[in-house]
């Protein structure tokens, strides 16, 4: 991946703008996801400009790099990213390559949003690769949780107002919009799961426990035997067991992943359900904004749990 960084940066270098000598209109805002953008652009509505560089149907721990990204990053004024360790393979490399003193970590133009939202899964005592790709910071996809959404449009908030101070009350006033909407949706989101509370799922990749926890669902097993290996036969096995015992009927998939393992596995449960569910803003059409990824959500697995239990 470096190496491919290093060539990438070499095509990039002699395409690389001049900074402007006049102030910019809008901020440049490059983020690692659509979710992050998806919120960005709540916040900063026509203050700022912003580009995900990975894709809602791509999964967000590899992405491929492409000299347009590097042209981005260089021009930006904030980079907003998962952190956790989610672009770990991707990510440092870029920064590095664009040549930006402004957005590398620890510089003012740099947002971690994990900083100050609610991580679950994080790992104690000795962490070793046969473990699978375990996240040695937490469970990076804390996006997933509504509440944590609020506090990344908190911390995007003030970064914004930090890097432009004339435009710091549009900001206030636009995250209020966004609090007011996204508090509303909630409401109609936890009425639409309260039934389903303490029902038992099983997901392909652990990408889900936070989006789990809000809304009191269990998870009592995953495709993958551990995160990032795929599914062998003996545990597939071991998986079916374990849902006949306790009825459990659905799967989440995230959209990246093949379905063929997951589909054999529902077909052996009786009434067993794959569901194919966003885990990012852009992971399906209908999820074209962070709001809209949850009424997506919600309503495809609300109406699978209302099939199978009759509530």
């Amino acid at each position: 991946m470096n190496v491919r960084i290093s060539v990438l940066a070499g095509v990039a270098v002699a395409l690389l703008a001049p900074p402007a000598a006049h102030a910019q209109s809008k901020l440049n805002v490059v983020t690692s996801t659509e979710d992050l953008a998806s919120i960005a652009r709540e916040v900063g509505g026509e203050k700022v400009g912003v580009l995900a560089l990975a894709r809602g149907y791509q999964d967000p721990h590899f992405v491929e790099s492409k000299p347009s990204f590097i042209l981005a990053v260089n021009r930006a004024n904030l980079y907003i990213g998962v952190g956790r360790e989610l672009e770990i393979g991707w990510l440092p490399p870029l920064l590095t390559s664009s040549r930006n003193a402004k957005i590398q970590p620890g510089a003012p133009g740099y947002l971690d949003a994990s900083l100050n939202v609610r991580i679950l899964e994080i790992p104690t005592g000795q962490i070793t690769r046969a473990m699978g790709d375990v996240h040695p910071l937490g469970n990076p996809h804390y996006w997933l949780d509504p509440g944590n959404g609020r506090l990344i449009a908190q911390a995007i908030r003030n970064k914004l107002g930090e890097l432009a101070p004339a435009d710091r009350a549009s900001f206030g006033q636009r995250y209020d919009d966004f609090d007011r909407r996204l508090a509303a949706a909630e409401k109609r989101w936890d009425a639409a799961m309260a039934p389903y509370k303490g029902t038992k799922i099983v997901t392909y990749h652990r990408s889900w426990p936070n989006f789990m926890e809000r809304f009191g669902l269990e998870v009592i097993g995953y495709v993958e035997p551990k995160p990032g290996i795929p599914p062998s036969p003996s545990h597939t096995l071991e998986l079916i067991d374990a849902m006949k015992a306790d009825s459990v009927k659905i799967i989440v998939v995230e959209p990246y992943f093949s379905l063929k393992t997951p589909q054999s596995i529902a077909g052996q449960v009786s009434g067993g359900k794959v569901l194919v569910l966003a885990p990012s803003v852009g992971g399906v059409k209908e999820a074209t904004d962070y709001i809209q990824l949850f009424d997506y959500n919600v309503n495809l697995l609300a109406g699978a749990l209302k099939q199978i239990t009759g509530k």
